[in-house]
């Protein structure tokens, strides 16, 4: 490069830095959030984004005693003129982290983060918020198989000897009353709503206790206070795995490779009934294991590769070389995760689910939902025992009453969801005054991803208005077609 152009290069690098630089300082006299909020460092959230705390009772009625800091991300909006109103992202689980996981969310909201900011928080008890945390350090439970068939209850219980929190306190109610806090710490007078699975109940119950500061909201893959989790996960996942055999019957290809799957799948039940022990390669690590399958381990695997039509294309494939001895593929599935540490809190999801849900729920209403269906009892044999000592929070009588609200509330299901199907979007929508509910075709548990479904959130966060959505797009989506070898799809 000549001296000349290297001279007219840095002037044209200082222009653009003092142009940013100009922006920046527009921007920070008019957000608040550029006053109460610092950039990210790396080990707390991406580097354009913003940072913070702040700092609440753990007995929001009482007010004194130990408090918690919240953590906060918010990815400021990129244009200049943006509008006043964010988007708060309510995190699924119970026990997701929205602000742990803001290098991963907000990827996903990129394209609504142009007319506005887009706030993650770590609820109370989840990511970096005082976090009911039960997961061994070492990470062993990442690496063991058997971990989701013999559930470690008892590290559970000596988990909850050495928190430094009152889980009674960590309850939906409590954590959204939270949230309006943060709300005012950084200045915003309304703003929209979008939760996804767990999220979507998060965000009713805000809507509920706080609808005065909402614009908008938008719900995907909807799971109402009054669910009763995880009551109906062996009738809705036999819903989706049934939707897969049929439409795996209706595709030539499918049919073609897999003549009888519901058979197949059958036989595999049958044979692991007896808890077969069957060698396979460890995906990590690569070594040769052996393992003792059974109906309950390989359900929990067909459970979670439901929630995602990609994953689902596979099972057609993996469920047959599973029933002929072959279960290798099937069981890579079980390491399908890619949360980071800390992003999921299980000592949280029993804080919610023990005091909101279980109470609610007799045995006999176990029995006979597990009858019949391939999850059976598993969600109670397994994530739910803890519930036996773990401390309950009080719940309202009226916290599981119908949201009613004439906000605007967009509704998205998947088609296939395997643990809220559309069903549950309807009913919530029925009881809204405002409010559209739009089941994508093939789709299972979030749709945000698929299709147009983002382009219709824009259109909704841009007018807040169901009424003159043309949600025709949707109508275009369909399944992704099924693998019949490891390579890829069938052909027709």
């Amino acid at each position: 490069m000549s001296r000349r152009a290297g001279g007219v290069a840095r002037a044209l690098s200082a222009v653009v830095i003092a142009a940013a630089a100009a922006t920046a300082a527009a921007c920070q006299g008019t957000s608040p959030i550029f006053q109460r909020l610092q950039p990210c460092a790396l080990a707390d959230g991406p580097p354009d984004a913003y940072c913070g705390r702040l700092t609440v009772f753990e007995d929001r009625d009482a007010r004194r005693g130990r408090t918690i800091s919240l953590k906060i991300v918010v990815a400021p909006a990129l244009r200049r003129d943006a509008k006043a109103d964010p988007l708060f992202v309510f995190e699924g689980g119970p026990g997701g982290g929205a602000a742990t996981l803001a290098p991963y969310r907000i990827p996903m909201f990129r394209r609504f983060q142009t007319d506005r900011d887009v706030v993650l928080i770590d609820q109370r008890g989840t990511g970096d918020s005082n976090p009911l945390d039960c997961s061994p350090d070492d990470g062993s439970q990442d690496d063991d198989l058997a971990a989701l068939d013999e559930y470690p209850v008892e590290r559970f219980r000596e988990c909850l000897a050495t928190l430094d929190a009152d889980p009674r306190f960590y309850t939906t109610a409590i954590a959204m009353d939270d949230i309006d806090d943060v709300r005012r710490h950084l200045g915003y007078e309304s703003i929209n709503l979008w939760g996804g699975s767990y999220g979507s109940r998060a965000a009713l119950v805000y809507l509920k206790r706080h609808e005065s500061a909402v614009r908008s909201v938008i719900l995907d893959g909807v799971a109402p206070p009054d669910m009763r989790l995880p009551l109906y996960a062996a009738r809705d996942s036999q819903r989706a795995l049934d939707r897969l055999f049929a439409d795996c019957a209706g595709d030539a290809a499918c049919a073609r490779s897999f003549p009888d799957l519901p058979g197949t799948v059958a036989r595999l039940w049958a044979q692991l009934a007896a808890r077969p022990r069957m060698a396979y390669i460890h995906p990590r690590s690569g070594e040769q294991r052996d393992i003792a399958l059974s109906p309950r381990l390989v359900a929990i695997v067909v459970f979670q590769s439901l929630y995602s039509p990609d994953v689902a294309a596979l099972l057609p494939r993996l469920l047959t070389d599973a029933a002929d001895g072959r279960p290798q593929g099937l069981l890579a599935l079980a390491f399908n995760r890619d949360m980071p540490k800390g992003a999921m809190s299980d000592g949280m999801f029993l804080s919610v689910v023990c005091a909101e849900d279980l109470p609610r729920i007799a045995p006999a209403e176990i029995v006979g939902e597990a009858a019949g269906r391939f999850m059976a009892t598993t969600m109670f044999d397994t994530q739910m025992k803890p519930c036996e000592f773990w401390p309950r929070g009080a719940v309202a009588d009226d916290y599981y009453a119908p949201v009613t609200s004439a906000k605007p509330v967009l509704l998205f299901s998947g088609e296939n969801d395997p643990v809220t199907p559309p069903s549950w979007g309807a009913a919530v929508a029925a009881h809204l005054a405002n409010a559209r509910h739009v089941v994508v075709p093939g789709a299972g548990h979030i749709t945000l991803t698929r299709g147009c479904v983002p382009e219709l959130v824009a259109a909704f966060l841009a007018a807040a208005d169901v009424a003159a959505l043309d949600v025709a797009c949707v109508n275009r989506l369909s399944r992704p077609p099924f693998f019949d070898r490891y390579t890829g799809p069938a052909q027709p």
